[in-house]
């Protein structure tokens, strides 16, 4: 569903640009065709960065304080921006308009499998460098589109049980690692509440709002609700969720997260308590999957969990 809304939206600003260069021409005095459409184009993606700033100045006033160890300078701050521009134009205008994900040609041995969960109003195709990577590394992984996509979290959690028993299934290994950005840290969190812990070995979440985040109190769904801050607060949703999870499940959870995230505001509210949190700096909310770092950091905790799963001479399969 929502690549086709976005093949929509991307139609819509294709016909936008058309329109301002018909006017740069024909009202404006823009004599050449190509300069009208430059400056065209060059509007449009002021609109989409200037969303992104104000995504920034938002999440910033209604932000943790940002260790020294992590604060930026200019030069810092205008990496962290470009490079979040830079992804979010990436994820909306051609990643998840085609939501694919690269197959490994062989998967190194009898390992754990990986199950990649996007996060709010995406598909996906947001994991495709992840993907690419897990796919040179031999590593199975699959992924799961939820929608509808305003549901109650609620609502995707048989979706990704569905999704873990197939690709356990198809793998032939009895557990699985899950690997989440922003919501979908959520929805691998109420999946274990309800499901357990016997089919995972390790949950990784990227930028996960776990108690909340300020920006959620005006977006739309339902799935937004239960990710807000109420007065401060984690939604009532979040503190159920909290209360039902042992020392033990928060053991299984490694939470990955920014200092300047641009969409989970307070930036703190990523971390969770009683899990390994690994903090980052100079990554924006989108640009978390695409981070070099981050990519990493994440094939280090996947490989190490599929290489402690694995017998010391088990067979290679296709």
């Amino acid at each position: 569903m929502i690549a086709r809304i976005l093949k929509w939206l991307m139609l819509l600003q294709v016909l936008a640009v058309l329109a301002v260069a018909y006017l740069a021409m024909h009202v404006w005095g823009v004599a050449s065709p190509v300069l009208a459409l430059l400056l065209a184009g060059a509007m449009l993606l002021a609109v989409r960065a200037l969303v992104v700033a104000r995504n920034f100045r938002e999440s910033r006033h209604l932000g943790s304080p940002v260790p020294p160890e992590h604060q930026l300078g200019m030069r810092g701050a205008a990496r962290l921006f470009l490079g979040e521009l830079r992804a979010t134009l990436w994820a909306s205008s051609w990643g998840m308009l085609r939501p694919r994900l690269h197959a490994a040609d062989t998967v190194a041995g009898q390992g754990l499998s990986v199950l990649l969960i996007h996060g709010y109003v995406c598909n996906r195709g947001y994991w495709a460098q992840l993907s690419r990577q897990l796919a040179r590394a031999g590593i199975a992984h699959d992924g799961v589109d939820l929608e509808p996509i305003g549901a109650d979290i609620e609502e995707f959690v048989p979706q990704v049980e569905q999704a873990i028993a197939a690709l356990c299934a198809r793998t032939g290994s009895d557990r699985a690692i899950i690997v989440a950005h922003s919501m979908g840290g959520l929805v691998a969190r109420a999946w274990l509440r309800h499901y357990g812990a016997a089919r995972v070995a390790r949950i990784v979440t990227i930028g996960t709002p776990h108690h909340g985040t300020a920006l959620a109190n005006v977006a739309a769904g339902a799935n937004a609700r239960q990710m807000s801050r109420i007065h401060g607060a984690p939604s009532g949703w979040l503190a159920q969720l909290a209360a039902s999870e042992t020392p033990e499940t928060r053991a299984l959870i490694t939470s990955i997260y920014s200092h300047h995230d641009n969409i989970v505001a307070p930036q703190s509210s990523a971390h969770l308590p009683g899990a390994r949190n690994l903090a980052f700096g100079g990554i924006g909310h989108v640009a978390l999957a695409s981070d070099a770092r981050v990519l990493r950091q994440l094939l280090e905790e996947i490989t190490i969990k599929t290489e402690v799963a694995q017998p010391p001479s088990s067979p290679r399969f296709a």
